[in-house]
């Protein structure tokens, strides 16, 4: 199995925010994360020429597991979803809407114990080719973890199985990492990649995260942000692209690292 990758940013908001603060001694955020993308594997469906998984899951927590969610379990939720999205886009599994992520609270459960169920739920296939058949969408059977040993703090990305990926932008021979969730390009000595190039505005374009993807947006420049040619305003980046500003070319690329 292919182990999903792009968490970098996933990690720091974790554990560098509330997240870290919170999930000490408790069921934490990453593990949810990690066995999310096992039930989605485990789950996959072969239709006539496609892999099918489902597009629902349901997480069942214990009572206390559950109450240290209330103030920000809607971000958490959206954090796992973009992270089973990801998933499906590196493996070109076929969803039939994008997935959607629920919580529960079983009183069955101990601390540091949950549940997975998933199930495939029509909503309109996003990605299958007119014709082909959906596959059958009965619901899957929960699945319950139970943690080997009681978790007494935050985990690494290391520790867990998982590669760490960064995004880079690279010109004039250097590569920048983007480490942060905006990045500014321009030619003012205060943007995060200075470029000295007249023709660029002193606050040109802005490298956002959003989610599991990186996107480009210009900032009203004067002469305008290209991707691979074409003038835009706001453009979605893949490894390879080049973002040309002014008369400089930027290149976006990824990388796996320790």
């Amino acid at each position: 199995m292919t182990v999903l990758r792009n968490i970098e940013a996933k990690i720091e908001s974790l554990f560098e925010g509330v997240f870290g603060r919170a999930f000490r001694t408790n069921v934490q955020p990453v593990e949810l994360a990690r066995k999310l993308v096992k039930e989605m594997e485990d789950h996959r469906v072969i239709s006539v020429s496609r892999l099918y998984v489902p597009n629902e899951y349901t997480i069942y927590l214990s009572p206390a597991d559950r109450e240290q969610f209330d103030s920000y379990e809607e971000s958490l939720l959206v954090e796992l979803q973009d992270y089973l999205a990801e998933n499906a886009r590196r493996e070109k599994y076929v969803l039939l809407s994008p997935p959607k992520v629920l919580m529960e609270t079983d009183e069955d459960l101990d601390v540091g114990e949950f549940g997975i169920a998933t199930r495939m739920a029509q909503g309109g296939p996003q990605l299958a080719s007119a014709g082909e058949p959906a596959p059958e969408v009965a619901p899957g059977a929960t699945m319950v973890y139970k943690p080997k040993v009681p978790v007494t703090e935050a985990v690494s990305a290391e520790e867990l199985g998982l590669e760490r990926e960064v995004a880079t932008l690279t010109f004039n021979g250097r590569k920048h990492e983007l480490d942060k969730r905006r990045v500014v390009i321009g030619r003012s000595k205060d943007s995060d990649i200075q470029v000295a190039d007249q023709n660029v505005s002193r606050r040109h374009a802005e490298v956002r995260q959003e989610g599991a993807a990186h996107w480009v947006v210009d900032l009203d420049s004067t002469n305008g942000t290209e991707v691979n040619g074409r003038r835009l305003k706001r453009a979605k980046l893949r490894p390879g692209d080049t973002i040309t500003v002014g008369s400089t070319e930027l290149v976006f690329g990824r990388e796996t690292g320790g």
